[in-house]
């Protein structure tokens, strides 16, 4: 699951103690005496830094917010024994996917009332359509808030475009284009592909692909991540599959199995022309001086733009000790929080709008332009498609792509295969896993 705000995911030291995550299993609105805001995160260190200092300035005398010490670990990992413990904290850093299970299983407190109406500017119109209406369950529950937006495009090596005499990528530029471009920067400069897109490759390729087929006219790979009723591969999603089976066959694109876990690097050293990713790459990048120039561009198009949405977010257990002065806490990290952080580290854009400015402030800064472009793009696009279903059954989705789909995008299968995959996908979705 990508993450903002820390690629590296961080968990609460220790077993903690029962004071130390908050609240009892008695649950509760709100508590006549004061309260102890817990908040835990899998940010970095030097990030969990800079919150707990913003987190500092927030002023009520009968609230006291407390950051967990996170040290390094695996989050969800630790995610799962504190909700088995029922220990979870106040406000803990969630993907959609989580929220969408937790909620689902009654463990999350619902804020839909709440952020409908909303507290002055802090309510539902203020946020992102496409990452409120993906944090509903099927019957209109959000057991948690998006924080901060997954944008993602093609990063691009404006160094080999330039040599290859190639015009750089930009918004309105064409899936076609960008497999052509892909085969005249293969096998030059070290580069073996011209594109290594993780994305359209991996488990999750097939609802990268949704971008094609809906660009084109045609239908997303899925009605539905979170709750979906079908499945399906028409006439423009094939077209799409076709193409890039085309490309990994003629060496253009690296074929599903390479392994991209080093590809930032090599991208950074020019070894990689061209790479799907997200925005969160920019911190990184600002920070790393990669030797090459670079930019970042919207995903290609058909006809009309279409993106990934994605974001992560902020939960509650449904056993907090208090509700109303919890969600006091997770507005203000979405109102005035990130206002602290994001200047020295802009690796996301929130959730809730008015607070995107600072994040786009620093990357004018830091002289960012095409990130802040393409990701002030992606938020506006026309059409959005979701990365990943968040559904319990998601892995066996994933186990069907490896078995069925991989092998047609390597050759190894005929496109002719496809129907015969989405069958079995359906399938699941009837079971419901």
């Amino acid at each position: 699951m990508k993450r903002t705000l820390g690629v590296t995911a961080l968990a609460c030291a220790g077993l903690l103690a029962a004071t130390a995550c908050s609240g009892s299993d008695s649950g509760g609105g709100s508590s006549s005496g004061p309260v102890t805001v817990t908040v835990m995160t899998w940010e970095s260190a030097e990030t969990n830094a800079a919150i707990k200092k913003a987190l500092a300035d927030f002023k009520d005398d009968n609230i006291t917010v407390q950051l967990l010490d996170t040290p390094s670990g695996q989050y969800g990992d630790k995610l799962a024994s504190l909700t088995q413990a029922k220990k979870l904290p106040d406000l803990f850093w969630c993907g959609n996917d989580t929220e969408q299970q937790y909620t689902s299983q009654g463990l999350l407190v619902d804020w839909a009332d709440k952020i409908k109406d909303g507290d002055g500017d802090f309510k539902s119109d203020n946020f992102v359509s496409s990452a409120m209406d993906n944090w509903k369950t099927a019957d209109g529950q959000m057991g948690g808030l998006p924080s901060l937006m997954n944008t993602y495009g093609v990063w691009y090596n404006a160094d080999a475009f330039t040599a290859a005499g190639l015009p750089l990528p930009k918004a309105g530029w064409t899936w076609d284009e960008m497999y052509a471009d892909a085969a005249k920067l293969a096998n030059k400069n070290g580069a073996k592909y011209g594109l290594v897109a993780d994305q359209l490759t991996s488990p999750d390729g097939p609802f990268t692909m949704s971008m094609y087929a809906v660009s084109a006219g045609g239908a997303p790979f899925t009605d539905n991540v979170n709750h979906p009723t079908k499945a399906e591969a028409d006439d423009k999603y094939t077209e799409g599959v076709q193409k890039l089976v085309a490309a990994i066959k003629n060496g253009s694109v690296a074929p599903p199995g390479y392994d991209a876990s080093n590809v930032q690097s090599l991208f950074a050293a020019g070894k990689v022309p061209m790479t799907f990713g997200g925005q969160w790459l920019a911190a990184g990048f600002q920070t790393d001086k990669p030797k090459v120039k670079y930019g970042f561009a919207p995903f290609p198009q058909v006809q009309t733009p279409t993106t990934l949405y994605d974001s992560v977010g902020i939960c509650t257990p449904q056993y907090t000790k208090d509700q109303d002065s919890t969600f006091k806490v997770l507005s203000y990290i979405n109102t005035k929080v990130w206002d602290a952080v994001l200047p020295a580290s802009p690796v996301a854009p929130p959730a809730y709008k008015p607070a995107q400015a600072s994040y786009f402030d620093a990357l004018t800064k830091a002289q960012q332009s095409t990130v802040a472009d393409t990701v002030k793009a992606d938020l506006g696009a026309e059409k959005t498609v979701g990365v990943r279903f968040t559904t319990q059954w998601a892995q066996q989705v994933g186990d069907l792509t490896t078995a069925n789909y991989q092998p047609i995008l390597s050759g190894k299968k005929p496109v002719s295969d496809l129907p015969a995959y989405i069958e079995k996908i359906n399938g699941l979705i009837k079971q419901g896993g």
